[in-house]
């Protein structure tokens, strides 16, 4: 719908919130002609990670509660961040969740890490990631990412709504979840000006599922048993989030 998907099939499809449900967006980090990260061995690419992890989370959300599922992509096409933006918006979700797979210059750290928004990044490795999934745009030829003072005055919006603190109450249920489970980073949880996390209207984490420039990330990323096992874990972290809540009414 914004004339920025840049192959064929790349449209965004969206559908009304349904009363009664919690509707959870899934985004599949980079696709199309942009593949993210990729690794060395198995010369997986981060596109490819994110969205299988993205159809057996979909699905398993489904089965676990009131969830309705909505994605920015379900197939191997690119879409802009701004447009990754407007599919949580149009969908008035009530949860985002961006699922990525970078690479970092530091191929000894390892383990997922969850990101909410701030204007300025929690320490230098955020700043590094968000600068990194930042650009994703710009390999499609788009323009680069907007300048950083229009993020104070979302944040300032975000602080109003309360979705910042909702953002980061659930970032702390998914570590606790994940924690002994798989394997994190050191402080999994970090912040930084992510510009697919810029939705004032929408509580958004970017979860990175690991590093594929560290060997053994990149080897468990691949692995479909992996997979679905994170998948797991994240769809129990969305259910006890949300369980005792009361989904949003549309007022129509």
């Amino acid at each position: 719908s914004s004339g920025e998907a840049v192959v064929k099939g790349g449209r965004v499809r969206s559908g009304p919130k349904r009363e009664g449900y919690f509707t959870i967006v899934l985004d599949p980090g980079h696709g199309g002609i942009d593949g993210g990260a990729a690794g060395r061995t198995t010369k997986i690419a981060e596109k490819e990670v994110t969205l299988a992890v993205s159809r057996l989370l979909g699905p398993m959300l489904e089965k676990a509660g009131r969830f309705h599922i909505s994605y920015t992509r379900d197939d191997d096409v690119f879409v802009s961040l701004r447009e990754r933006q407007a599919v949580a918006r149009r969908e008035n979700a009530d949860l985002m969740i961006s699922l990525h797979a970078d690479a970092l210059r530091q191929t000894y750290v390892r383990g997922a890490t969850i990101y909410t928004l701030a204007d300025r990044a929690s320490d230098a490795l955020a700043q590094q990631v968000a600068d990194s999934e930042n650009l994703a745009d710009v390999v499609a030829g788009l323009a680069a990412p907007e300048e950083s003072d229009v993020v104070t005055d979302i944040l300032a919006d975000l602080t109003l709504r309360e979705t910042t603190h909702f953002s980061r109450a659930f970032s702390l249920m998914l570590v606790r979840k994940m924690r002994d489970r798989v394997n994190l980073i050191n402080n999994p949880q970090r912040a930084a000006s992510f510009a697919v996390l810029k939705n004032a209207e929408v509580p958004s984490v970017l979860l990175e599922l690991g590093y594929l420039s560290n060997s053994d990330d990149e080897h468990l990323m691949a692995d479909p048993r992996w997979q679905s096992k994170v998948a797991g874990i994240v769809s129990e972290a969305v259910a006890e989030f949300f369980s005792g809540r009361q989904p949003r009414s549309t007022g129509n």
